[in-house]
């Protein structure tokens, strides 16, 4: 196909004029090739991986998720000890827990966010300090947060108003004080994907920053603590909300905490929020007569998936958002707090790839405008959604590349599809591939160390593949264990 044959093409993808080439936006530095023209993760080659692992397999480069939380932890600290205050980077669970990838955050100085009491337990289970977890969640169970409470995590995110009632329960009932922050929504459109905006009004995280908020709250209070608290029609749930913990005999109000979405790349949103956020807790702070501690202003920087993503530096995004905390806090007449943050699929997404076999090719012909036909190639692989739901959820795009040999020759429109009983079962939907492309060969699928095996299912009936750590020196090793049809067939009742 012609480089000037673009019906089927999107704007950021082009026949490339390198076809070996690894585009340092989405391929960090673990991943190259070698003389050959092999792809290696920090050393090892492809070839060698598929045999003593097999396809499909999550990569995870220990060394690419190692050094991506010191460069965040160290831009921020610099960017917040520059302005005279403190910050702590909690690593976001939920993009890809395991216990290995709990110990190598918990040493290299990063805390741990959890949004489930499994991810909590697994947290606990693999040496990560209670004082330095949090535990997030919309809808935490009874258990769930008692059990938060008896190990002593370092807080607790409340999502509501009646979460923070319950937390103040369970808490009187275990004798403890409970350390809470109190998710808000800040209101600020994230430019990113519906499903992952999670700061306007219309969704299940937080409480409101608008305006007259506070009303729909009123009878979850009562009116005796509403007159108590000295609130009007006009506030805001979030106001009502901070207010109300103050006054919880059980609950230390640390802090705030909001999060803008994820995959996000312009600096704009999280700036806006931070201001609207530390406007809120200068409001509680003069209501309540004392400083808010504790400023959380969550995660979602984006990485590069495809050609044209762009992603910013840790040190950019943490002088930006230094700088607008600094100001605001002057401008507001409030101490600067200890701010943190959550980056999840930053410090995760790049250090991984997905390695599949190539099984089936068929080209098909495509009706184009006006009335005429173009060739895409599919390429089957032996995984697919059951791997990766994200391009089926979220409609999202991936780089994909010929791993056991060098891509070289003409290159043809190809999308590389999963083996599932689905027409949405698509892994790379958008592709150029090379002609000679044959059973057998090794596809390599960039950043899918982030919400891949987080997603997985068995949909199909196909075991969840495991997950191998490179490390450079080091000899590959299984962190998660790939399922077997055993493994499937253990929870079936009736066999």
């Amino acid at each position: 196909m012609s480089g000037s044959d673009t019906t089927l093409v999107p704007d950021w993808l082009s026949v490339p004029a390198d076809p070996a080439a690894l585009d340092p936006s989405i391929w960090t530095p673990s991943f190259q090739r070698d003389a050959s023209g092999e792809m290696t993760v920090d050393g090892h080659p492809v070839t060698d991986l598929v045999r003593d692992f097999g396809t499909p397999a999550y990569v995870y480069s220990e060394d690419t998720f190692r050094s991506r939380a010191r460069e965040y932890r160290a831009a921020f600290e610099e960017a917040f000890a520059q302005k005279g205050a403190e910050v702590s980077v909690y690593y976001a669970g939920k993009a890809f827990l395991c216990a290995s990838v709990a110990r190598w955050a918990r040493d290299e100085g990063l805390n741990l966010d959890t949004a489930s009491g499994g991810e909590l337990a697994l947290g606990l289970a693999a040496g990560m300090p209670a004082g330095r977890i949090a535990l997030h969640g919309n809808n935490k169970s009874v258990d769930e947060i008692r059990r938060a409470l008896s190990a002593g995590v370092g807080r607790i995110v409340a999502d509501s108003v009646p979460e923070l009632f319950l937390i103040d329960r369970q808490a009187r009932e275990l004798g403890v004080t409970a350390p809470v922050m109190i998710r808000v929504t800040p209101g600020v459109h994230a430019e990113t994907h519906d499903f992952i905006a999670t700061a306007h009004e219309d969704q299940k995280f937080g409480v409101s920053l608008a305006e007259g908020t506070a009303a729909l709250v009123r009878e979850v209070i009562g009116e005796g603590l509403w007159s108590a608290l000295g609130l009007s029609p006009s506030d805001s749930a979030a106001l009502l909300a901070g207010l109300v913990a103050d006054s919880l005999d059980n609950v230390d109000l640390r802090g705030f905490h909001s999060h803008i979405g994820s995959q996000i790349f312009s600096a704009d949103g999280f700036g806006l929020a931070a201001e609207r956020v530390l406007g809120l807790m200068a409001e509680v702070s003069r209501r309540i007569e004392r400083d808010i501690p504790e400023l959380d202003i969550g995660g979602g920087y984006g990485i590069g998936y495809i050609a044209g993503d762009r992603p910013r530096r840790p040190a950019d995004i943490a002088g930006d958002l230094a700088a607008v905390v600094t100001s605001t806090c002057t401008s507001m007449g409030i101490s600067i707090p200890h701010v943190s943050i959550e980056p999840g699929r930053a410090l995760t997404g790049p250090a991984g790839a997905t390695l599949y076999t190539v099984g089936t090719l068929k080209d098909v012909a495509v009706d184009t405008e006006p009335g005429g036909t173009q060739v895409r190639r599919y390429v089957s692989v032996d995984g697919g959604m059951s791997d990766n739901a994200r391009p089926v959820l979220y409609d999202a795009d991936y780089t994909v590349t010929l791993a056991n040999r060098t891509p070289e020759g003409t290159q043809v429109l190809s999308r590389v599809v999963g083996k599932h009983c689905e027409s949405g079962d698509i892994v790379v939907r958008y592709c150029y591939l090379p002609a000679d492309l044959r059973s057998g060969d090794v596809l390599a699928v960039a950043a899918t160390g982030a919400y891949c095996w987080a997603l997985s299912s068995n949909y199909n009936y196909l075991p969840r593949p495991g997950v191998v750590a490179t490390s450079s020196g080091v000899a590959p090793r299984t962190i998660v264990r790939g399922e077997t049809e055993d493994d499937l067939f253990a929870r079936d009742a009736g066999l």
